[in-house]
């Protein structure tokens, strides 16, 4: 059995932490390794319910998130976290508890999320009928040090599978050959 380890995926809502926690599960998978995806918005769904927006509840939430993925890792499985995550210090704190944690900044320019703005979110909070919204009404602090930054307004996701799996493998998270290798 491999090691598992915590991949977490921060970033402002549409910056494409879904999308790549999903390329990155199924090329995972391929390889051979044991995988869970904790998205956000699932997770809100299922073991957050009833959780709010204050910065308590989303600190509540991403703890909630980081200790299912820590008891998952130490059981060999690559857990996969892809969760705005908007506070360093909770993510921090987060960090702290895992033994192997590799962090990723889903980074993309306001600008690039409003005009994606699939689910509306962006102009309803730019317009103040959604308060509390992670970049606009709400802060979102990036990483200081994470181990890879992806810029999705400048790359394929392709292109930002391919820098994550180089960076998986430079850190010594996973090896090409697959699990066990």
């Amino acid at each position: 059995m491999s090691e598992g380890f915590t991949l977490w995926f921060t970033g402002l809502s549409g910056a494409g932490k879904s999308t790549l926690a999903a390329m990155a599960a199924a090329e995972l998978r391929r390889l051979g390794y044991r995988v869970e995806v904790l998205d956000g918005d699932e997770v809100r769904t299922n073991l957050s319910k009833g959780l709010g927006f204050s910065k308590e509840d989303r600190d509540t939430n991403i703890r909630r998130i980081g200790y299912v993925c820590r008891l998952l890792a130490r059981n060999g499985v690559v857990a996969i976290a892809a969760a705005i995550s908007p506070y360093r210090a909770i993510r921090d704190e987060v960090r702290q508890q895992h033994a192997r944690f590799f962090e990723v900044h889903v980074d993309c320019p306001l600008e690039t999320l409003i005009r994606r703005d699939i689910k509306g979110l962006y102009k309803k909070a730019l317009a103040g009928e959604l308060s509390g919204f992670t970049g606009v009404s709400d802060p979102y602090e990036a990483p200081l040090t994470p181990e890879l930054v992806i810029s999705t307004d400048r790359e394929t996701p392709e292109k930002s599978l391919a820098r994550l799996f180089a960076g998986l493998e430079a850190h010594g998270f996973i090896s090409r050959n697959g699990a066990g290798q």
